[in-house]
């Protein structure tokens, strides 16, 4: 009876070593790195997380201690059970089919317990199971690492290293199946996919082209130009000089309608522009959302290569492209209106 119970123990011994080298290979292989990277980036990493990640790094290494783990348990030991529980039975006269039948029964034991249900559970519970078991794999990796050199040297490819990386489509694509799954939010997921679009957009797809463009004399009198004002709903206006392409800066309407009330008519409106900056046609969305985060919200003059007025874009149309407001307008050239005919035809 003795003998059978270490041969039972040796078989749950069997199961067990497959069962956590199996179960911890497929956590390894399946959580994900920047999990790992973002636990790191803690104030207070995780216990076993900065091991973690050299194990992720160079996971030709890890994964060649589980399988000859795993296989020591599988294939090793069980050819050894295999002749102890030969002698067993030969010693406790119990014969016929008997061995046979353990030894299928072993087998199916090791498929279902030692690789199967362990991958399975390894796989759903992949971060606290490779954070649990990272510190044993490290340890075990320097115990065996006379023999992962060896294998290195004969099987270049565990030396290469994990780098971390990743592009626009696989963030798209992560988006993508977080919104299907529920995990994120619809809008959300649809905001990221137009955060890489203001990468492929520039100035000149945004921008209010110069004909349509609210443009004012800067020489006029600031009272000649209230109805103009007053009818049209533009928060800032590009004021001119001389020459459609000499730009002397930009004024706020609400500063202009402010100093008709406060009697200021007779003013030129060149007074109340201010600085403007002036920006290339081709720079892209993302810079100028940047460049509008960074310093004033004005609207930026677009020029081309020669320097040439060609529109003008604000802060609201690149922020339109992320809420997914814009579309590509078509513009058309307005009939100019008397106050401002002068400047129109110059252009």
């Amino acid at each position: 009876m003795n003998e059978f119970l270490g041969l039972a123990a040796l078989v749950l011994m069997i199961l067990v070593g497959s069962a956590l080298s199996s179960g911890v290979e497929a956590a390894l292989l399946t959580v994900n790195p920047l999990r790992v990277h973002e636990l790191v980036g803690r104030p207070q990493p995780p216990r076993g997380a900065l091991t973690l990640q050299r194990l992720k790094t160079r996971m030709g290494r890890a994964l060649a201690v589980l399988v000859i783990a795993n296989n020591a348990f599988n294939i090793f030991g069980s050819l050894m059970l295999g002749g102890y529980a030969a002698q067993v039975f030969q010693n406790q006269g119990v014969k016929g089919i008997a061995l046979a039948l353990f030894s299928i029964g072993l087998t199916v034991l090791v498929i279902l317990l030692g690789e199967i249900l362990p991958k399975a559970l390894g796989s759903r519970f992949a971060l606290p199971v490779a954070l649990a078991s990272a510190s044993s794999v490290s340890l075990l990796l320097k115990l065996m690492l006379p023999m992962v050199l060896l294998l290195e040297q004969l099987m270049p490819a565990i030396t290469a290293e994990n780098e971390l990386t990743t592009d626009e489509e696989e963030i798209r694509l992560l988006a993508r199946l977080g919104s299907q799954t529920g995990q994120i939010e619809a809008d959300e997921a649809a905001m990221i996919a137009k955060v890489f679009q203001l990468n492929d957009l520039t100035a000149r797809d945004l921008m209010v082209p110069r004909v349509s463009a609210p443009t004012l004399p800067g020489q006029a009198e600031l009272a000649s130009l209230e109805a103009i004002l007053v009818a049209t709903g533009s928060s800032w206006w590009v004021v001119l000089g001389e020459g459609v392409d000499e730009v002397l800066g930009v004024a706020s309407r609400d500063r202009l309608l402010a100093a008709l009330v406060q009697g200021l008519g007779p003013t030129p409106v060149a007074q109340f522009s201010e600085p403007v900056e002036f920006v290339p046609e081709m720079i892209r969305a993302d810079r100028l959302l940047t460049a509008f985060r960074r310093r004033s919200q004005t609207p930026r003059v677009v020029v081309d290569e020669f320097g040439g007025f060609v529109g003008v874009i604000g802060s609201d149309v690149v922020l339109a492209v992320l809420a997914g407001w814009w579309r590509r307008p078509q513009f058309q050239a307005a009939e100019p209106t008397p106050a401002t005919n002068s400047v129109v035809d110059r252009g």
